[in-house]
C-alpha cells in the first residue's frame, strides 16, 4: 500500500505522537509498504521553528529515517494560547492538502488510504477532505478524546458555558462527531473510547493503542527495600490536563507528616511555572526540572522509586490513557496513578502499581507514606512488562493497524 498521513507532530520532535507514528512508520516500511508523512517543522513545544533542525523548512521534500517520505509544509509560530496553537494547526492542515494534491494526483503516485490523526484537531477535516479529492479511504485516528475534552477542559476559556463559546463548543463537537462517522475508519487508543463512538452511530471503530517496544526498554533493577527517602518521579507534559498541583501538594502533606520524600517533575507545559511557584510557596520537597532529551529519560527511571501518571478527574479522560504509562510498566518501575476509568483498570489488571482517585492531594500522600513504610510494595517485577507483550508492544499494534488499512483500502 501506500499510505499518506496527515499529522502535526512527526520526529525528530520528541513526544507522545511523535513517538507512536515514528514506531508504525518503521514498521509499515519495514512490511513492504510505501509512506509519505505531511507535517510542519519542527516546532513543538516552543512554537518556533527548531534551529537544530533548520534544514527541514516549508517545503521541503525529504527521505525519513525510515525510507518515508517527508514532506514539510506550513507552520505559523505559536505560543500557548488556545487561538494562536489552533491556528498553526490550521495553517498546516490546509498547506498538507494543498501539498498533497500537487504531489499525490499522478495515477502513480496516489495514495491507497490516508491517515489523518489529532492532536491538532484540523488535521481531520483536510484529511477527510484530501480522501474525497483524490477518492481515497480516509482514516482518522483520534489519540484523545475528543470533542469531549472541549467541554471538560475549559479550552474556551471563562465564560465557556455562555454565548459564542458554547455555541464554538456545539459547533466544534458536533463537526468532529459528524466526520467521524463519515470516515472510512476511526482509530482510537481505547477501548473505552471506541464503546463512546460506537454509541453515537460511528460505523466502524478500532482500536490500536499507544504502546512501547519492550526489546528496546531494559528492565530497570528494583528499588531498594531498606529504609530512606522515597522518589517520586514525573516525566512528561505539565500541563493542565495533568492537575500537577495536587502531587505538589500530596508532597507538602506527606512532608508535614514526617516522612522523607523528593518528588522530581521533568518536563515542559503550560503549569511549569505555575507548579515552580506553588512548591516554593509551600517549602514542598520538590524540583521542577526542564524537559530531557530521550538519551536521558532511563537515568531517571533508574532514580526513582514510583512514577506518577496523573490526569484530572475530568469525565472523559476515564475514556484516555496516557501514552507514558506503558514505557513504565515495560521498564518495570511501580506506578502511583492519580486517575480513573481504563486507565486506573489496566494498572490495577496489571499489577503494575497503586491507584488513587485524581485531584485528591490527601489520597496521593496517604499511598506515598504507605510505600515508603513498606517498601517491598515498590518492587512490582516483570508484571507491567509482561502486560506491554502481551497487549501494546509496538509490533503487535503496527500489524493490526496494517491490517485494518488493508481492509478499509478493499
Amino acid at each position: 500500500m501506500h499510505i499518506v498521513l496527515l499529522t502535526h507532530h512527526y520526529v525528530p520532535e520528541t513526544g507522545a505522537p511523535q513517538r507512536r507514528w515514528s514506531a508504525f512508520v518503521q514498521r509499515f516500511m519495514d512490511a513492504g509498504h510505501r509512506v509519505t508523512v505531511l507535517t510542519p517543522p519542527p516546532h513543538y513545544p516552543a512554537g518556533r521553528l527548531d534551529t537544530a533542525h533548520d534544514g527541514v523548512r516549508p517545503g521541503t521534500v525529504s527521505r525519513g529515517a525510515y525510507g518515508e517520505t517527508v514532506v514539510r509544509v506550513r507552520f505559523r509560530e505559536h505560543d500557548h494560547s488556545l487561538l494562536s496553537r489552533t491556528s498553526d494547526q490550521l495553517v498546516a492542515a490546509s498547506d498538507s492538502v494543498r501539498h498533497a494534491l500537487s504531489l499525490l494526483s499522478g495515477s502513480q503516485d496516489r495514495p491507497d488510504v490516508v491517515v489523518a490523526t489529532a492532536p491538532g484537531l484540523p488535521s481531520i477535516p483536510a484529511g477527510m477532505l484530501l480522501g474525497r479529492l483524490l477518492r481515497r479511504p480516509a482514516v482518522v485516528e483520534m489519540r484523545d478524546a475528543w470533542p469531549d475534552l472541549i467541554a471538560s477542559s475549559g479550552m474556551w476559556g471563562p465564560g465557556q458555558g455562555r454565548g459564542l463559546r458554547a455555541r464554538a463548543t456545539t459547533v466544534t463537537h458536533e463537526s468532529l462527531t459528524l466526520l467521524q462517522r463519515r470516515a472510512a475508519a476511526v482509530v482510537t487508543t481505547t477501548v473505552s473510547f471506541a464503546d463512546v463512538l460506537s454509541a453515537r452511530g460511528v460505523p466502524r471503530v478500532a482500536v490500536v493503542r499507544n504502546g512501547a517496544h519492550v526489546p528496546d526498554l531494559p528492565l530497570l533493577p528494583p528499588p531498594g527495600r531498606g529504609p530512606g527517602e522515597l522518589r517520586v518521579l514525573y516525566l512528561g507534559t505539565m500541563g493542565r490536563s495533568q492537575g500537577l498541583e495536587t502531587a505538589v501538594q500530596a508532597a507538602d502533606l506527606v512532608r508535614r507528616r514526617g516522612v522523607q520524600m523528593r518528588l522530581r517533575l521533568v518536563g515542559s507545559g503550560a503549569d511549569v511555572d505555575h507548579l515552580s511557584a506553588l512548591a516554593r510557596e509551600l517549602d514542598a520537597p520538590v524540583d521542577v526540572l526542564a524537559r530531557v532529551p530521550a538519551d536521558e529519560v532511563l537515568t531517571h527511571y533508574a532514580w526513582a522509586d514510583t512514577t506518577l501518571v496523573s490526569l484530572r478527574d475530568w469525565g472523559p479522560f476515564e475514556w484516555t490513557i496516557p501514552s507514558k504509562m506503558y514505557e513504565l510498566f515495560a521498564v518495570g518501575r511501580h506506578v502511583s496513578a492519580s486517575l480513573a476509568g481504563e486507565a486506573a483498570r489496566v494498572v490495577e489488571e496489571s499489577g503494575a502499581g497503586d491507584v488513587v482517585v485524581p485531584q485528591s492531594p490527601l489520597a496521593l500522600a496517604d499511598l506515598w507514606c504507605a510505600l515508603a513504610a513498606e517498601r517491598a510494595r515498590l518492587d512490582v517485577g516483570r508484571a507491567g512488562r509482561l502486560w506491554v507483550e502481551q497487549n501494546a508492544d509496538h509490533d503487535r499494534l503496527a500489524t493490526a493497524y496494517l491490517e485494518l488499512l488493508a481492509q478499509v483500502r478493499t
